[in-house]
């Protein structure tokens, strides 16, 4: 199975990090990437406070089978940094596993970056014959579910109002 990360007409590059991890990824056998994908549930950092004592401060991504939980942060100036916090339990390897994906991959990038990570990065990395179609659709909707906080803190942001 090839792993691209060349982008297609019309399709942005990855940021660096991103691309390097799906070119790790890609350079493995199947059941090394998903070692490779549980060792990355162990790179999740812990959630700073508020969020750590008060998960009701994320948002809960309901189509993940285990308590998966995201919040976004988005700083005011331009480029406008992001923070991403994720909660997933050690119980959900494979879904912890991508919530470290994004963590390392996602860290420092812009807002605009951030949302134009296309949705298929599951496939990206070689999980789509690996794991159910259910925990990639939890994949699916962990991403998208980032991507669309960003994309609502930036509107908030442009319109002058406080996030």
């Amino acid at each position: 199975m090839s792993i691209t990360t060349t982008p297609s007409s019309g399709t942005p590059a990855l940021p660096s990090a991103l691309a390097a991890l799906i070119e790790e990824f890609g350079a493995l056998a199947p059941a090394q990437r998903l070692e490779m994908l549980v060792e990355m549930g162990a790179e999740v950092p812990d959630l700073p406070e508020p969020y750590a004592s008060d998960l009701s401060r994320m948002e809960q991504v309901i189509e993940c089978q285990s308590p998966v939980y995201v919040a976004t942060e988005v700083a005011a100036p331009a480029p406008h940094p992001t923070t991403i916090f994720i909660s997933a339990p050690a119980e959900a390897p494979t879904t912890r596993g991508f919530a470290g994906v994004l963590s390392e991959g996602l860290a420092g990038l812009s807002a605009e970056e951030v949302i134009a990570i296309p949705s298929d990065l599951p496939a990206r990395l070689g999980l789509g014959a690996l794991i159910s179609p259910l925990r990639l659709g939890g994949m699916a909707s962990l991403q998208g579910r980032i991507q669309r906080q960003v994309r609502d803190r930036l509107a908030v942001l442009s319109a002058g109002t406080s996030v």
